[in-house]
């Protein structure tokens, strides 16, 4: 017998009617419906179906006669219509009244009857439900006014030889338009074509995991006597199985994706004594911590190999990697190529072009800045000069990929808060070597002998920079192809930030210690949410905050920063903030990454609960940059979800970046923490990095010996699994 339907799709009719019309055999969209609903959720292939697994099972194996079906539990049950009348009480009510074979008869029992209250109903609910129907019903029983109910229970018409269910019905993960009773038959037909066999050589899977098959059988239709609690916490061996071929498939194609760049040429860019990184270190105004001179090691190690590096460089906020990427370019630059230095906004952009032009332009270095505000004759001469090579840095947006800025010799690109760009975009940065026609640099054949004068198979060396540290399961999984080097150090001098957690109703407390700061000389951030559904919400917000906070402090300037306001004029506050001349600056997210002022020492976040842990820890750190104790307010309108309150504590309780992020991955999960790495594509959806580190070590184990040994089966393990994803992996 066909499962009854269990979970009502969300198209425009009422979830009764949707059941009564799947069970019927005519589903609630058209035919073209639920397939255009399959593809958003990315079941195309009969393999990517196989894979859809259910999010819980409902038992329609058994039925529980009326006389026994506790109040609060969910059964199913199997009746006679009585009587079934439409009633008015309030609203118009189907009401049904359900007798089970032991209650006919005058001599019946009351507990023996079950009402059945449907809210929403069409004409085919009464028809279905015609005194005198044999059906079966599922739902909660509740306690009603005239005795035991069930509102809006699936149900299905039925007859006295109507088998019962030999397995566990399950429920999917479904869209708009997509009724459980069409995943379910598509799925079902899936199973059948699906190339399920084994890849995998003899004795290669972990022992005593089931083959894969027999798992996703099992996943599918459980037996009646199943273990719903292993199969709810995915620790049953079906489960195991199918996490561990994930892990296996992301660790094959992040290890192929690294032993296909080896082999790829890069240029050589050798450290040379006395030469421009030397020199560039002699001329800073500060020494360079620990870390920083062991990451430039790192990163001077792998310039000078003819592989492009592919180096995450992760440091929390105020590290000091900016540095870092300059004495990185330095040695690009010496070696006779140009380095582009791509960030995500143009506040973090101008930031690091000004302090590069500080520090290199007096050692003779032409540092180009290019963003999409950048227009005309200024636009043309920029581009003029990355195409001839006389602009030996690069800095800006997205605006560095474009397809009109050809690069005559790129051997570095640099990406600052890499997360913030979408795959694409980082392939795009690292393709522009190769459609370059230029000759190579001079004397380049020295280095490289054997290096034809064309630009096929060369790519430039690619250093990303991030503010987010990755905890390490994420670095062993994400980024499994990726050298990864850590500034785990602050600069000297850099004062503590104390974090204060306040009710929107102290809001006044927090305006008076805006004022005391300010009093003092300090200046201070009020950082208002962003609003992406709402443009105009968002800057209704910003403009009341600084409405109210100029009120409230008359003789001070009051900045306002948003994202609709024409870059020359954000860059006019930022001057004015930057120069000290304004003492408070009222925000959206903007000011996130890149604003860099010592004399700030307060910042305020307003509707904290609406933001990430990761987010907030970069807000926090546009603060404590000078010598004086810096405050962090976090102001939340009540009440708060369980998220809000474990984000707002982790936040009061450390400001340790490495902590912030492990404490952000056990809140949100692998797949939402990395955002764009997977451009919005989720590449682990069953492994937990926690609860399952040891597959992940197995996977690890067996990778390389597949690659190795058995390059066929790798293949076909990660076209099952991952298809266009692991393209992915590459960016």
């Amino acid at each position: 017998m066909p499962p009854m339907s269990a979970d009502p799709d969300s198209s425009t009719r009422p979830p009764a009617a949707r059941e009564a019309s799947s069970a019927a055999g005519t589903p609630g969209a058209t035919k073209s419906g639920p397939k255009k609903a399959m593809e958003k959720l990315g079941l195309r292939r009969d393999i990517d179906l196989a894979l859809h697994l259910p999010l819980r099972y409902e038992d329609e194996t058994r039925l529980t006669p009326i006389a026994e079906a506790g109040e609060g539990e969910t059964v199913q049950c199997e009746g006679v219509v009585r009587e079934s009348r439409v009633e008015l009480r309030g609203r118009r009510q189907l009401i049904v009244r359900l007798q089970d074979e032991g209650s006919q008869g005058a001599g019946r029992a009351r507990g023996t009857e079950l009402t059945l209250r449907f809210l929403h109903f069409y004409p085919t609910h009464q028809k279905s439900l015609a005194v005198g129907q044999r059906v079966r019903v599922r739902g909660e029983i509740r306690g009603g006014f005239f005795g035991r109910e069930m509102v809006h229970p699936t149900f299905r018409a039925v007859d006295e030889d109507t088998p019962l269910a030999t397995a566990l019905t399950p429920v999917y993960p479904a869209g708009a338009g997509l009724p459980q009773a069409y995943l379910r038959k598509a799925i079902a037909a899936a199973m059948k074509r699906a190339p399920l066999d084994e890849v995998l050589p003899a004795g290669t899977v972990p022992k005593p995991l089931p083959p894969l098959r027999e798992a996703l059988n099992y996943l599918h239709h459980p037996p009646p006597l199943a273990r719903l609690g292993s199969l709810e916490d995915h620790s049953h061996p079906a489960w195991q199985r199918l996490k561990f071929e994930e892990l296996l498939a992301q660790q094959l194609s992040q290890m192929k994706a690294q032993r296909e760049r080896a082999l790829l040429r890069a240029p050589m860019l050798p450290t040379r004594p006395g030469g421009l990184q030397e020199r560039l270190l002699a001329a800073l105004p500060f020494a360079l911590t620990g870390a920083q001179r062991r990451v430039c090691e790192e990163i001077a190690h792998d310039l000078a190999r003819p592989q492009p590096m592919h180096r995450l460089l992760q440091g929390d906020v105020g590290s000091g990697k900016t540095v870092v990427a300059a004495m990185s370019a330095a040695i690009c630059i010496e070696a006779g190529w140009q380095c582009a230095l791509m960030a995500p906004t143009e506040i973090l952009a101008e930031q690091h072009f000004r302090k590069l032009i500080g520090w290199l332009e007096p050692l003779g270095i032409r540092v180009a800045w290019l963003t999409g505000s950048v227009k005309g004759k200024a636009r043309q001469k920029m581009l003029d000069a990355v195409a001839d090579g006389s602009a030996q840095l690069v800095v800006g947006t997205h605006a560095v990929i474009e397809d009109k800025v050809q690069f005559k010799f790129l051997g570095l690109a640099i990406v600052d808060e890499q997360h913030r760009f979408g795959v694409a975009q980082r392939l795009a940065l690292r393709k522009k070597l190769e459609s370059q026609t230029g000759e190579l640099p001079p004397g380049y054949g020295d280095h490289v002998p054997h290096l034809p004068p064309q630009r096929s198979g060369i790519e430039p060396h690619m250093l990303m920079m991030s503010a987010t540290p990755i905890p390490r399961t994420l670095a062993m999984t994400y980024f499994a192809d990726l050298d990864v080097s850590t500034i785990d150090e602050l600069p000297p001098g850099r004062s503590p930030i104390v974090t204060r957690v306040f009710a929107d109703g102290r809001r006044d407390e927090v305006i008076a210690k805006i004022a005391d700061a300010v009093a003092e000389g300090r200046q201070v951030y009020w950082v208002c949410p962003l609003i992406e559904e709402s443009e105009a919400l968002d800057l209704k917000n910003a403009t009341e905050t600084h409405a109210e906070l100029s009120a409230a402090l008359p003789e001070r300037m009051i900045g306002l920063l948003h994202g609709r306001m024409p870059p020359a004029e954000k860059a006019a506050v930022m001057s004015l903030f930057s120069a000290g001349e304004m003492q408070v600056l009222v925000a959206t997210t903007v000011i996130e990454v890149g604003v860099d002022v010592p004399n700030a020492s307060l910042m305020v976040i307003e509707h904290a609960e609406r933001f990430g842990l990761s987010q907030l820890h970069q807000l926090r750190g546009r603060v404590g940059r000078g010598s004086v104790a810096s405050v962090c307010v976090l102001i939340y309108t009540g009440p708060l979800s369980q998220t809000g309150k474990e984000r707002l504590r982790a936040m009061a309780e450390t400001t340790d970046g490495f902590e912030i992020a492990r404490r952000d991955l056990d809140i949100r999960g692998p797949g939402e923490f990395m955002g764009s790495r997977q451009s919005g594509a989720e590449l682990l959806r069953f492994a937990d990095l926690q609860e399952d580190a040891p597959l992940l070590q197995a996977a690890r184990r067996l990778a390389p010996q597949l690659l190795d040994a058995h390059p066929a089966a790798a293949a076909k393990h990660v076209d099952r699994w991952l298809g266009s994803k692991a393209e992915f992996l590459k960016a």
